[in-house]
C-alpha cells in the first residue's frame, strides 16, 4: 500500500513534511523546521538565508526561499537533493517520535501527495520525481541499518 502525505497536520504522517514543527540544527545553527534549513541553503553566507531561518513559520520560509528578486547559489541545482536528504536524514535522527513513524512504514512507498510539484512530489499527473519521497524511503532504509 503506498503511503501518501502532504499536510505537516494530517496524523500519522504529516511528520514526513518539511512544515511539520521539528526543529533541527546543523550547520551552527537551531532551524525550526526542515523547510527553514532548505530554503535558507539557496542563499548561504547571505543576509537573506539569515532572514529565512528567522521566519515565523514554515510557509513564510518559503515564501522568502522562492523570492527570484534574490540570486540563488550557482550550484543550487546540482546540490539541492544532498540539502534536502541532510535535512530530513538530521530530523529523522533527532526526534525519536518521528523516526518511529517513518520505520512503522516497512518497505510501502512513500509519495508527497501534491499536484504542484513534479520534482520533490508526485505532481498533477501523478507522475513526478516524489523525490522528497524517495529521500523518506532512503532515510528508513539508513535508520534501519546499524551503523
Amino acid at each position: 500500500m503506498t503511503i501518501y502525505f502532504y499536510g505537516a497536520d494530517e496524523v500519522p504522517y504529516g511528520c514526513f513534511s518539511n512544515f511539520s514543527p521539528h526543529s533541527l540544527e546543523l550547520d551552527g545553527h537551531l532551524w525550526p523546521t526542515s523547510e527553514h534549513y532548505f530554503q535558507a541553503q539557496k542563499f548561504i553566507g547571505t543576509r537573506h538565508a539569515d532572514l529565512i531561518r528567522r521566519a515565523r513559520t514554515p510557509l513564510r520560509a518559503a515564501e522568502l526561499g522562492r523570492y527570484r528578486s534574490k540570486p540563488l547559489r550557482r550550484d543550487w541545482e546540482r546540490v539541492k537533493d544532498d540539502v534536502m536528504r541532510r535535512a530530513v536524514a538530521t530530523k529523522f535522527r533527532v526526534h525519536p517520535d518521528i523516526r518511529a513513524v517513518l520505520l512503522s512504514t516497512g518497505d510501502e512507498e512513500i509519495v508527497e501527495d501534491t499536484t504542484t510539484d513534479h520534482y520533490w512530489g508526485r505532481g498533477r499527473t501523478g507522475t513526478g520525481k516524489n523525490m522528497l519521497g524517495r529521500i523518506l524511503m532512503r532515510t528508513r532504509g539508513q535508520l534501519r541499518s546499524p551503523a
